[in-house]
């Protein structure tokens, strides 16, 4: 399994651990969370802790890259989450990002999506990198078009019967 960890001026992002639980189960009950990706029932942290075990680890196992844990340099708080995906209903490797409220809006998300969408290209040799958001998520639409995107279509999903913005990247 792949320990590599990524780095910018004020950022670390490694690989999401069990001891991220507590983490996780904040992150993944925020309003914006809940309101653009949706429910994932992790409400404690046993559920936090079988969530990373049973989709991140194996996602990382096979891939060599998964769910990062976006931590600040300086106090070593961790705020947000930035990953690259194989998910079902979408051709190659889809980039992903969420953080917590206060720390939206410092440029954080640009930062840490920047330097995973670097390492997607030149240490995981991808040749293109897509994402997706809802239609009404505008501060994802506008991230995804400053760090390149080129908004490509809309498509459905397996098990999601939300219609969704797909994105483009090519490396």
């Amino acid at each position: 399994m792949s320990t590599k960890t990524f780095e910018t001026n004020r950022l670390i992002l490694r690989a999401t651990t069990v001891n991220d639980a507590s983490f996780i189960v904040e992150l993944l009950n925020t309003p914006k969370w809940l309101k653009y990706i949706g429910d994932r029932n992790v409400h404690t942290i046993e559920d936090a802790v079988r969530y990373i075990k049973d989709k991140f680890n194996p996602h990382l196992k096979q891939y060599g890259y998964s769910t990062y844990s976006v931590i600040k340099k300086d106090d070593h708080t961790i705020i947000g989450t930035c990953g690259l995906y194989n998910r079902e209903g979408i051709e190659g490797v889809d980039i992903g990002f969420a953080f917590l409220p206060e720390y939206e809006g410092k440029g954080y998300a640009f930062e840490a999506a920047n330097r995973l969408k670097q390492a997607a290209f030149e240490d995981f040799n991808l040749t293109f990198i897509k994402a997706i958001t809802l239609p009404n998520n505008t501060s994802s639409q506008k991230l995804l078009e400053r760090l390149g995107f080129t908004f490509k279509s809309l498509i459905n999903i397996p098990n999601d019967e939300e219609t969704l913005m797909l994105y483009e990247l090519k490396a």
